[in-house]
């Protein structure tokens, strides 16, 4: 018999648990038992004691934490049913970053799906989000106004490449964050016909070399270490956004700087951060996706969590659906 509701899946300081299975979902906090959505550093914190991922995930958390990332662990393949405790759960690619999960939690009959971070636009770096029908639909709200309709990231790619082309005595300094937006601006930079050296800050090499290491053709990338300052001219640049107004940015005369982010839609965002070159790609779903993935997975129930809450819940209970605040703390969005 089905149930009429997932009251076995509660909300505790830790982050959601599930009451019969036992486990936390991204717990804040280190927990006997993790089921791991996606591997940034919000959503997938040290010393949990036995944590569930996928192989990249749990791959990606270890080269970040070394020792401390868990105590034991069991990799899940997408789309693979496993049953802890009469709970099935199956892990489906959210489409974020390289490893990313939606996790659905079936018990008695009763589907939760939890979304983790998600987006639906294509990536070479990362599998494609798929959608999956439910009863409680626990969604992201990162980009949850009206406002945010992410534009085409080939279209924004194409004004990183005409201010190279047209500013040819200036090197652009590009923020991206290290895991997920540097490998997929690198691959779009590469589908878009650019073939030169792209030269990465040391504090996104590592994570690279791990997307190298499981195929993704992102082109020839070196340290910055290599790159003779006294040639340098036109050359693209990626460094963490904290690193553009830094003192490793000194080093490079007149560069152009530029941030990669969703929230290069904010007018405001790019004036306090003095950026010249802002880049609209994001790897979270925006507004409209947001609604179309609700609507796809028609669930009975829908909470909205780390976003734009109360405008999402808003516009879904206009939709007709019974949706709520889930209003978990501790996920951070700044440059998503």
């Amino acid at each position: 018999m089905k149930l009429k509701n997932a009251n076995w899946l509660i909300k505790k300081k830790e982050g959601l648990y599930c009451i019969p299975g036992d486990f936390y979902i991204d717990p804040l906090y280190p927990v006997e038992k993790a089921l791991i959505t996606h591997a940034h550093t919000d959503h997938a914190r040290p010393n949990n004691h036995f944590i569930l991922g996928t192989k990249e995930t749990i791959e990606i958390m270890k080269i970040r934490y070394a020792k401390s990332y868990c105590n034991n662990y069991q990799v899940v393949n997408y789309n693979s049913p496993l049953t802890i405790n009469n709970i099935v759960i199956t892990f489906i690619p959210a489409g974020h970053i390289l490893g990313s999960s939606q996790i659905l939690i079936e018990y008695n009959g009763y589907k939760f799906l939890i979304s983790g971070d998600y987006k639906r636009v294509e990536d070479k770096t990362c599998k494609g989000y798929q959608n999956k029908k439910c009863d409680t639909f626990v969604t992201e709200a990162t980009f949850g106004l009206p406002i945010f309709s992410h534009p085409s990231d080939k279209d924004e790619i194409k004004k990183l490449l005409e201010s190279v082309n047209k500013n040819r005595q200036k090197p652009h300094l590009i923020g991206v964050y290290a895991l997920g937006k540097c490998q997929r601006i690198l691959s779009l930079l590469r589908d878009a016909g650019y073939d030169d050296t792209i030269y990465l800050h040391g504090a996104l090499v590592k994570i690279t070399d791990y997307y190298i290491s499981q195929g993704i053709d992102i082109g020839k990338v070196k340290n910055t270490s290599d790159l003779n300052l006294s040639e340098l001219k036109n050359q693209i640049i990626l460094c963490p956004p904290s690193a553009i107004h830094d003192k490793w940015s000194r080093k490079f005369k007149n560069p152009i700087k530029g941030i990669v982010s969703g929230w290069m839609n904010i007018r405001q965002r790019i004036k306090q951060k003095n950026i010249q070159l802002p880049l609209i790609i994001s790897d979270h779903a925006d507004w409209n996706d947001i609604l179309l993935t609700t609507k796809e997975n028609n669930p009975d129930k829908v909470l909205v969590t780390h976003g734009r809450e109360e405008a999402l819940v808003f516009q879904l209970n206009k939709l007709g659906f019974e949706a709520k605040a889930l209003n978990l703390l501790g996920y951070e969005d700044e440059y998503e």
